[in-house]
């Protein structure tokens, strides 16, 4: 690693931010990361903890609009937007609309699919560093369906997935059964997507954070960036809640808050905050060994270590982390429709809940580039639910950005000047 005298500063401490400054590590910069709270406990902590190659199409499809008009008066339905008089939602939902169609489907599989399956390798990769510690699972991933209509949609999604060289076979109740004895599952039919794999996001986060300080990277926790210090057309510094802090280059990796620090730039990053929910069942009795997603209810099953986590709901509903009770009460009454065993789990852990906000493009497509305006900013947001599966690849992406590198995947569809 030959080392770089270039000054760069991460702005945020999730898996994005703290995979930034890792590459950006590796490449001999001096790296700084700044977050306001503590470092990857936001989004980056409790979510479902999926690496989806499998996930080849974006947020913004069609369907979508149709679907989430019929779950908008169900306080438990998986997708809900909460109506507003808001400039910036309406703007997104506009967005969203114009983006939610077949072609924009056909243009960003395969682009999602690079992204993942690089990504994948990368956490291969990195689980192979000498003092990084953490599970990489590849167990693949079930789409279990418990109708015709579901599972019909999936196989849809199931052929393109083959066609891009993905691997998802069609498979009957036994199979199911069979790739997870130790639970009772009920399904009509399912699609295992092999490629996939699974880790305890919390695990990986603190890990690299903690070989990342042995390495010298500087980690400012409780720190809130407020501002920018400019120089003409390039940032040379941020003034935050405790003090200046002047660097070469800077990371945009603040997730769902960072609209309000482009803002302070001037610049447009369309963004809404779509919250969703866990509930972790410690020592859990009963596992499968094979991560789940319920497809009618829209949540993830995913076996960590000796725990069990179900995640699940998008509510665009601002900036709060505020628990819906009834949204939580959606996830849990939905499991035993699937997993049996567990038909007791609203008395047990309804209270018990998990919230954070995923950074949502109207695209569905996550920002990763310079803006044009500041050519020393790099965007790396808006992931939405791929931010786990995303992270060593934009942390990745984000360097060769920086060192004027060419790409190791084509990212022009992520620009962040792209609705400007």
């Amino acid at each position: 690693m030959a080392e770089n005298p270039r000054k760069v500063i991460v702005i945020g401490g999730g898996i994005i931010g703290v995979c930034s400054a890792y590459y950006l590590w590796e490449a001999g910069y001096k790296v700084q990361l700044i977050e306001k709270d503590e470092v990857g406990m936001g989004c980056s902590y409790g979510n479902a903890g999926l690496i989806v190659p499998s996930h080849i199409v974006p947020l913004a499809a069609p369907g979508m609009i149709s679907q989430g008009l019929k779950w908008l008066l169900n306080p438990e339905s998986p997708f809900y937007i909460k109506p507003r008089l808001n400039k910036r939602l309406i703007s997104w939902l506009w967005l969203f609309y114009k983006s939610a169609n077949a072609k924009h489907v056909q243009q960003s599989g395969k682009g999602l699919r690079d992204l993942n399956m690089l990504s994948r390798s990368l956490f291969q990769e990195i689980s192979k560093v000498e003092g990084i510690n953490f599970e990489l699972k590849k167990k693949g991933l079930l789409m279990l369906s418990k109708s015709t209509k579901y599972h019909e949609e999936e196989m849809e999604v199931a052929h393109m997935a083959n066609e891009l060289g993905m691997e998802a076979h069609e498979v009957g109740p036994e199979e199911i059964q069979a790739l997870n004895p130790d639970i009772k599952i009920d399904a009509y039919r399912g699609v295992h997507y092999l490629k996939d794999a699974h880790i305890q996001p919390g695990d990986f986060v603190k890990s690299l954070v903690k070989y990342l300080e042995k390495q010298g990277v500087e980690f400012h926790r409780g720190t809130e960036v407020h501002s920018f210090l400019l120089d003409g057309s390039k940032v040379k510094g941020v003034i935050t809640s405790k003090g200046e802090v002047e660097a070469d280059d800077f990371v945009l990796a603040c997730g769902a808050l960072s609209p309000h620090l482009s803002s302070q730039l001037n610049l447009n990053l369309p963004m809404q905050s779509g919250k969703g929910y866990s509930v972790t069942i410690e020592n859990a009795q009963y596992k499968p060994v094979t991560p789940l997603i319920l497809m009618e209810a829209k949540v993830a099953v995913t076996p960590m270590g000796r725990d069990l986590r179900f995640a699940g709901t998008m509510e665009i509903a601002g900036d709060q982390l505020n628990i819906n009770q009834r949204r939580v009460k959606g996830i849990l009454n939905a499991i035993p429709n699937y997993l049996p065993e567990y038909d007791r789990l609203e008395e047990a852990y309804s209270n018990k809940a998990w919230s954070g906000l995923r950074p949502c493009s109207p695209d569905g497509l996550p920002y990763i580039g310079k803006f044009q305006k500041f050519n020393n900013v790099v965007a790396a947001t808006g992931h939405a639910m791929m931010g786990v599966s995303l992270g060593p690849v934009t942390g990745k992406l984000v360097a060769e950005i920086i060192a004027g590198e060419r790409t190791s995947v084509d990212i022009k569809a992520y620009n962040p000047d792209r609705f400007n």
